[in-house]
């Protein structure tokens, strides 16, 4: 044994020594080391069983947490399916854009939701409204939601009332083309939608509302589409 014995070189040891405690199990009895939690001392066996309570119990908020996130999602994707029936079901060309977004304001406890379509076969009210060249420009570079609390966005105004936080969805055909509308989701919680989060669930939103409103593009934008 050297006189520069560290912590390292014993620990090093009993690594390389997995036997060292078989031929000397009486150390598990009487060797003792610090409680984790209190000032007493314990034997190693004590202690490894403290570390065992401590996995399991790390093990068990875990658990936990993958249920919740799986009961979350297994809500949303029922209301998913329920939104997608009642477009799907509407058979009604002027009504089918009130369901797209009254649907996604009841099914996912929205504040509120508002609309803009161009280029599709809808009166020239309403949610087809003419709108400016700035709101077409600014839905052909939203590749992705915009999701915060930025109420001074254009859009926004389609609101009745200004949300604390707020989503704006592209409608589009494809990636590749032009957006043909703006889907506004506002809600009164600040936290609804911050842009820490990630936007996968409304980009996937955003693509079934585009699917459900592209039977509403006129013909000759179809063929040139």
């Amino acid at each position: 044994m050297s006189d520069n014995l560290t912590a390292q070189h014993v620990a090093k040891f009993l690594q390389e020594n997995p036997d060292f405690f078989v031929e000397h199990s009486d150390l598990f009895s009487t060797l003792e080391v610090p409680h984790p939690h209190q000032s007493r001392a314990i034997s190693l066996g004590e202690r490894q069983i403290l570390t065992l309570r401590d996995r399991l119990r790390d093990f068990e908020f875990r658990l936990a947490d993958l249920v919740r996130n799986a009961a979350f999602n297994e809500s949303t994707t029922g209301k998913l399916n329920q939104w997608c029936a009642r477009m799907l079901s509407e058979t009604s060309t002027i009504r089918l854009p009130g369901e797209v977004a009254l649907g996604l304001a009841e099914h996912f406890n929205l504040q509120e939701v508002a609309m803009r379509v161009w280029g599709l076969d809808l009166p020239a009210e309403g949610v087809g409204a003419p709108v400016d060249e700035a709101v077409h420009a600014y839905a052909n570079t939203l590749n992705h939601p915009y999701v915060g609390s930025d109420t001074a966005l254009a859009p926004v105004s389609w609101l009745s009332a200004k949300p604390a936080s707020l989503a704006i969805l592209a409608l589009r055909v494809s990636a590749h083309e032009p957006a043909f509308g703006l889907l506004v989701l506002g809600s009164d919680d600040a936290q609804r939608f911050n842009p820490e989060m990630g936007t996968a669930f409304l980009e996937t939103v955003s693509q079934l509302a585009s699917a459900a409103l592209c039977r509403l593009k006129t013909p000759s934008i179809l063929t040139s589409a």
